[in-house]
């Protein structure tokens, strides 16, 4: 990630989409975040997941945090100043993130977190992070949330070396001993998990359309190959085989991205919108990759080129077919609000 690109995209009011304006935000409704989030993807798909990661963050700061904590952290971060993270999954917990098992442990001036978390997007980067540990029980109600200072010493990182996203800096942290004071507690002690698994139902809905923009530009570079590429005198776009394909994909990311924005929408009417979060979720990310990869193929050779953007898109996607929800645990989400419970797995 480029030194400068949390500044320029604070300047452009894109990390303080979802801040109050009193704390140097712009106060973007979640349709309009969803907007900008889908247009900065079709540049720069991975420039993208600061919208993700800095709304779902500010999201959770600015429904459980106090005004003064407030005051304290959210201009920095809505001026592009403060890189943040969020850090839940654990070596040993993913998908079960209830089961974490990160000590924040008790002392004289707050707590000291104990523990590792891995597979976190700007982990590399990021200097503040809202950290999940557990400060009680077994179980979701045993967890706190921390807003961490990661420049200190007894934190350290390691990057991976991944498949696609390479410039997010995904990471596994290790906290020895890391200090918390007492006025870096976000909201009650032990409902950290409960305020932070809320906002996803937010990202979610924004993950997809970042998902759905990579995949409309290379749908639209596809698109243009068609009409000019010539194979036995006519442009390739007249053979049904090459078209109907793309007719395909245009149509099922119509249908995806009002998936997304309905979501949104409910987000900001205050309604129930956790089904259409996690079909946006599992839908939008495996739609893309799925549309990228055809596209990859009606350019053919000439996406096959690591000079071409259309495979580092679809490298870049698959990754949050993993990351913020699986498959798996969106379509039990949608399950159990259709089915009710009790008959639902």
């Amino acid at each position: 990630m480029r030194d400068d690109l949390f500044a320029q995209m604070g300047q452009m009011g894109l990390t303080g989409l979802r801040i109050p304006e009193a704390y140097g935000g712009q106060a973007a409704s979640a349709v309009v975040a969803g907007v900008a989030a889908e247009e900065v993807a079709r540049s720069d798909f991975n420039a993208a997941y600061v919208l993700i990661v800095v709304g779902l963050i500010s999201d959770i700061l600015v429904r459980n945090a106090t005004p003064e904590q407030q005051q304290r952290w959210l201009p920095d971060i809505a001026a592009g100043r403060t890189v943040p993270c969020i850090c839940i999954t654990e070596p040993g917990h993913g998908t079960d993130a209830a089961a974490l098992s990160l000590r924040a442990t008790r002392t004289e001036d707050g707590w000291t977190l104990h523990g590792e978390k891995t597979s976190i997007s700007l982990g590399l980067y990021a200097d503040r992070a809202v950290v999940l540990a557990r400060t009680g029980g077994p179980g979701a109600r045993g967890v706190s949330a921390f807003w961490v200072d990661l420049t200190d010493p007894t934190v350290t990182r390691g990057g991976f070396d991944d498949l696609g996203s390479r410039s997010i800096g995904r990471a596994s942290l290790h906290f020895d001993g890391t200090p918390v004071g007492p006025d870096a507690l976000v909201g009650e002690e032990g409902a950290g998990f409960v305020s932070v698994m809320q906002g996803f139902d937010y990202s979610r809905a924004i993950i997809g359309l970042a998902c759905l923009g990579a995949a409309q530009v290379s749908l639209e570079e596809a698109l243009q190959w068609a009409r000019d590429r010539e194979a036995f005198g006519a442009p390739i776009g007249t053979f049904q085989g090459v078209s109907f394909p793309l007719a395909e994909q245009a149509t099922y990311l119509r249908g995806a991205r009002h998936v997304c924005f309905e979501a949104l929408w409910a987000k900001d009417t205050g309604r129930e919108h956790s089904t259409e979060a996690a079909m946006a979720k599992f839908w939008a990310p495996k739609l893309a990759a799925e549309t990228i990869h055809q596209c990859l193929l009606t350019l053919g050779h000439l996406a096959y080129s690591t000079e071409s953007p259309v495979g580092q898109r679809l490298r870049d996607v698959i990754g949050l077919e993993i990351g913020d929800g699986t498959a798996q645990v969106s379509k039990l989400v949608i399950a159990r609000n259709l089915l009710g419970r009790e008959f639902a797995p």
